[in-house]
């Protein structure tokens, strides 16, 4: 029995094959989707292409009227869209909760927003305007820690500016993304929105379709590297938020238990599985003793388990493969540091690791130099803040960086010498819809939110009249 439908063409589809999908807490399949074929995945493309000169002609308000009703239908079944993602990502219910939130309040901001003409020069010799026009087909592709959110922002960034949309929700994951077409479907015209599902099969069809204008993708540098290689052989637009390997640095003037407990928080949402999470730690050697023993207190707190149970901080890996990975870097966190809380796998079927401190480690260890995307924390002891920050920047990723400190003046001018897209100072993970985010070196090219994200689903255009 099929649990959610495809979106294709304007029709709910269970699609030419099946896919189980588990829930990371038992190791067990909870539900069984439609899964795409090759040609149905080309079909909704071809419905996209089909949609697109209507769609780019409906009026702006009618645009924004299509994206605000999604909003609102998504926030009516807000306590079913956070259960499935429990259910298939594994994250806490309250967290769940928050990423529907989230996708809601984005969504709304969204539909405020514009790309009008701009004219950037009016004299007697010359009018030149700014057009931003609509690209095409745009194939939106989320990855796993954040289904709901990454892939409907996706979808309303498209279409809000008259582009049509193909999303296709990482395998793992595909449920709530059904539901948000299963949605759509009511809202906006036929082929404006389609959503299909894989089992990983699907990526090289849609990324190198002629028919496709634009790839918007999140997910791993590695897979990245493919996206941006399928789509050069068009020279397709990329958006591209990718790996991050954030560091936090930590000076020697803060008030130790405030920003432990925000660290901890920042490094351990969604069990560690967030791009922007902080993944590694420089704090000085002043305080680093009892940085650290505040940071163990928090891990030996936080209650692992389901995300369905009360009380629970820690959910599980969201699938196996990754699940595997973790515990390598637990091999890695034994081998090359002190492991002062956590290290352990707990027996049964779900894929959970304990929140995990790691101290007296080196910056050569993979650990400090990989993304590990687990619950897993090493804190790197420092003397020199020259020395913390060039350790801090000698990595290939780029997307986000913090700097604490009781001064905010001091920890500013040390922000501003981080490599990295967004730099927060005395906080961390904060995102805001009118704020672009944005990836340096390998954690992406092209930003998502705010004008500037926009702007990335559009074509810009000059017309220069001569008068």
């Amino acid at each position: 029995m099929v649990s959610h439908q495809m979106l294709i063409g304007g029709q709910l589809v269970v699609g030419d094959h099946l896919l189980d999908v588990i829930d990371p807490a038992t190791g067990r399949a909870f539900t069984t989707v439609g899964r795409a074929s090759l040609t149905q995945a080309s079909q909704a493309v071809h419905a996209a292409k089909s949609a697109f000169t209507s769609w780019t002609a409906t009026s702006l308000e009618e645009r924004r009227r299509c994206v605000v009703a999604l909003a609102d239908a998504i926030m009516v079944d807000r306590e079913d869209f956070a259960r499935a993602l429990v259910s298939e990502q594994g994250k806490p219910l309250n967290e769940a909760l928050d990423e529907v939130d989230w996708t809601v309040l984005f969504i709304r901001h969204y539909a405020t927003m514009d790309l009008p003409i701009e004219v950037i020069q009016e004299d007697d010799d010359f009018r030149m305007e700014t057009h931003h026009k609509p690209l095409g087909v745009v194939v939106g592709i989320a990855p796993w820690n954040f289904p709901l959110f990454l892939l409907t922002l996706k979808l309303a960034a498209a279409v809000l500016t008259g582009n049509t949309f193909v999303g296709k929700p990482a395998p793992t994951t595909p449920v709530t993304s059904l539901m948000v077409g299963e949605r759509a479907h009511k809202i906006f015209p036929s082929g404006v929105v389609n959503m299909v599902t894989d089992e990983n099969d699907l990526g090289e069809l849609l990324t190198q379709h002629a028919d496709v204008a634009k790839i918007s993708f999140t997910g791993s540098t590695a897979t990245g590297r493919k996206v941006a290689a399928s789509a050069l052989s068009s020279f397709k637009r990329l958006s591209l938020e990718l790996g991050g390997n954030d560091a936090s640095i930590v000076l020697d003037d803060v008030d130790v238990e405030t920003v432990a407990k925000k660290i901890f928080d920042a490094a351990f949402l969604n069990a560690g599985q967030v791009c922007i999470a902080i993944k590694r730690v420089y704090v000085h050697t002043d305080i680093y003793d009892r940085f650290t023993a505040a940071l163990a207190a928090l891990a030996n707190a936080a209650h692992v388990g389901d995300g369905l149970q009360q009380g629970t901080r820690i959910g599980p890996i969201q699938n196996r493969m990754q699940f595997e990975k973790a515990k390598r870097f637990l091999e890695i966190a034994h081998r090359d540091g002190k492991v002062i809380v956590g290290g352990n796998v707990p027996g049964g079927n779900g894929y959970f690791i304990q929140p995990t401190i790691v101290r007296d480690i080196e910056d050569t260890s993979p650990l400090v130099h990989d993304e590990q995307f687990a619950p897993i924390l090493p804190i790197v002891r420092f003397d020199d803040i020259d020395v913390a920050l060039t350790n801090a920047n000698a990595t290939r990723f780029g997307l986000g960086g913090s700097v604490w400190s009781g001064d905010a003046a001091r920890a500013y001018e040390l922000a501003k010498k981080m490599d990295t897209g967004t730099v927060w100072v005395n906080h961390h993970l904060h995102l805001h819809p009118a704020v672009p985010l944005g990836g340096a070196k390998e954690s992406g090219v092209g930003v998502d939110y705010g004008v500037d994200g926009l702007k990335e689903y559009t074509q810009t255009t000059v017309i220069r009249i001569a008068k």
